[in-house]
């Protein structure tokens, strides 16, 4: 059903026309889902005006605990444990600057109806308190059509753990354990767990009374969120209540048994609980990945366009391993710049903590997206790293293990002589069909070459057929495998290992991807190589006298003028894709000619912004 334009200013955040399309199709109740008008009040009292259940808590709670000024002042009233700040209403940059110095930096500039990262910004001084408090009340005024900001106490070496609560209408509350969200970018949850890696029963049980009183503050009912930041001694704050469902709902759901969707309908019906706190067992261990259009070799830059390809793993249950996928996409769908980056939810359990995240690097490396770019090798990368894997997480997790940026996982001497031999056996396969091909049509036989020079990255191996796999470099690895040329995945065993690799056949060699990184394979005989030697190498022509968009978006700003001197690192223009602003910046001094677009104008990739002299 049609509800109005692509931004959701004119259609999702329309409560008019939502309950038009309610009318038409006679609903008799709405789940509002994760975003949009999920925590709007008015949109529920539109709907019990209609006569129309609303599958979330009541009005009142919605408005009280959607404020992030109201509801921690609610908290403190109710003794839950709270960040030092400012919770008066800011009105310009002038007066951002004064609190922020006086609260002390770090401090956290934050959007008072904000949500999913949206409208927050950390500032470390008085220049980022000033550009931090521009931009978190756009993206406030531009996701959820209020502006108010406040500014509290970044606590530093933080994480992230929230309380999942459920009630009725009955005065029935629980808590269904916690959720660690550390892994965050741009304030941005990437991999969320249940339970957390760092909370003791006494602190949990400590933050689950907080997160129920709250509850009981505002007459709480159906699923909610109560957020908390946790520092390196377990003292922990209150920082906001989502009053929905969140995201990263699934792993609760894993780890408890509960379906919390059920739950929510069956409290918007008024029916009472049929689990007391009592009730509740933490069983085994789950992890959510993120799955989101954006390029992370290139700054996590969002990425729109067409699914062309869309294969997620399988889902299952079995051998103590859940594999679960939620979306709402399909093959051939597009992913617009208008909405959120995220295309999916993949979701793993198992018995134990390194169970789930072995069972969600497989499913991982087993997701094929083709059309736009992901962040699949970023997440896989994580799951291999050391210290997720040791549970030593906090939200600056992200900005520490890759400070430069993300350029793939590191290959080891090991993989990279698998890789050699996976390459080599794939090649063999492809000539052997060639051949007989040949043989076919021609009616002669192709000699199929034995040996090879495989170049992955700037490493070359000598590789030779064995009975059983390959000789790589004098040493000998046995591999199985039924792959075939044309297969998107090749599964097999290496060295007894298991292992996938999603597969790219290119004009010379292949591109195999998988354990977080994608490597561009050349596979050639021994004379080719030897005439590789004399090919001239590709000089690189890319200009420096230009700023280009370095994704499609809407032009918010353009913060400098022809003529203008500018330093590196000077903010140049401001781009909005998938409801986030994003600050182009100089990367060398320089100094303005031209300015080549306005505000308003949507933009493609590599677009020119600004030209250079």
């Amino acid at each position: 059903m049609h509800i109005g334009g692509a931004p959701a200013s004119e259609s999702y955040l329309v409560i008019d026309k939502i309950l038009d399309a309610i009318r038409q199709t006679g609903a008799e109740a709405v789940h509002p889902g994760y975003g949009f008008l999920s925590e709007n009040k008015a949109f529920a009292e539109a709907l019990e005006k209609e006569g129309v259940a609303f599958i979330g808590p009541p009005p009142g709670a919605i408005e009280t605990m959607g404020d992030k000024i109201t509801s921690k002042k609610l908290a403190a009233e109710a003794g839950v444990s709270t960040v030092p700040g400012h919770m008066g209403l800011i009105e310009d940059a002038d007066e951002a600057v004064k609190i922020a110095a006086e609260i002390g930096y770090p401090v956290m500039i934050k959007a008072s109806a904000g949500g999913g990262g949206k409208g927050m910004r950390i500032a470390f001084n008085d220049d980022e308190a000033r550009e931090g408090f521009q931009s978190s009340k756009n993206e406030a005024a531009a996701s959820f059509g209020d502006d108010r900001i406040f500014i509290e106490k970044f606590v530093t070496q933080p994480r992230h753990i929230e309380i999942q609560v459920l009630g009725d209408k009955h005065g029935n509350i629980i808590y269904l354990g916690e959720r660690e969200c550390s892994i965050q970018r741009r304030n941005q949850k990437v991999i969320e767990e249940a339970p957390s890696p760092f909370l003791d029963p006494e602190t949990r049980a400590a933050m689950g009374a907080q997160a129920v009183a709250l509850s009981r503050a505002v007459d709480y009912c159906s699923a909610g969120t109560v957020e908390f930041i946790v520092d390196g001694d377990r003292n922990f704050y209150f920082l906001e209540m989502n009053t929905r469902l969140q995201v990263e709902h699934p792993v609760t759901e894993l780890i408890t048994g509960l379906d919390l969707v059920e739950q929510m309908i069956r409290v918007a019906d008024g029916e009472a609980l049929q689990i007391k706190q009592e009730d509740v067992e933490l069983n085994g261990w789950a992890i959510e990945s993120r799955i989101y259009a954006e390029d992370p070799y290139r700054g996590f830059l969002p990425s729109t366009g067409r699914l062309s390809r869309y294969r997620p793993p399988e889902e299952y249950a079995r051998d103590d391993i859940t594999v679960r996928n939620d979306t709402g996409v399909y093959e051939g769908g597009e992913i617009s710049l208008f909405y959120d980056p995220m295309i999916a939810k993949l979701v793993t359990h198992g018995n134990d903590r390194n169970m789930a995240i072995d069972a969600m690097a497989t499913a991982l490396d087993n997701f094929r997206i083709d059309g736009i770019r992901h962040n699949i090798d970023f997440l896989t990368t994580i799951m291999h790293h050391d210290r997720f894997r040791s549970g030593a997480l906090t939200t600056a997790f992200i900005d520490e293990e890759f400070p430069e940026g993300f350029s793939g996982a590191e290959i080891s001497a090991r993989r990279a002589s698998q890789l050699a031999a996976i390459s080599y056996f794939m090649q063999r396969k492809i000539d052997a069909r060639a051949s007989q091909t040949d043989q076919i049509l021609n009616g002669h036989r192709y000699a199929v070459p034995d040996d090879f020079i495989v170049h992955l990255d700037a490493h070359a191996f000598e590789v030779s057929g064995t009975p059983n796999g390959a000789r790589v470099n004098n040493t000998t690895i046995e591999l199985e495998s039924n792959w075939k040329p044309g297969d998107l995945f090749f599964y097999g065993y290496v060295d007894g290992e298991p292992i996938s690799l999603c597969v790219d056949l290119l004009a010379e060699g292949m591109r195999l991807t998988g354990g977080g990184t994608a490597v561009d394979v050349a596979v050639r005989t021994r004379r080719a190589q030897e005439f590789m030697a004399h090919m001239p190498e590709k000089s690189d022509s890319t200009s420096d006298k230009a700023l280009v968009c370095p994704m499609p978006g809407v032009l918010i700003s353009v913060n400098v003028e022809e003529g203008q001197a500018v330093k590196a690192g000077e903010a140049l223009a401001v781009v909005e894709a998938m409801k986030m602003e994003n600050i182009l910046r100089a990367e060398k001094d320089a100094t303005v000619s031209a300015v080549l677009v306005a505000q308003g104008d949507k933009l493609a990739v590599d677009d020119i912004i600004l030209e250079f002299e």
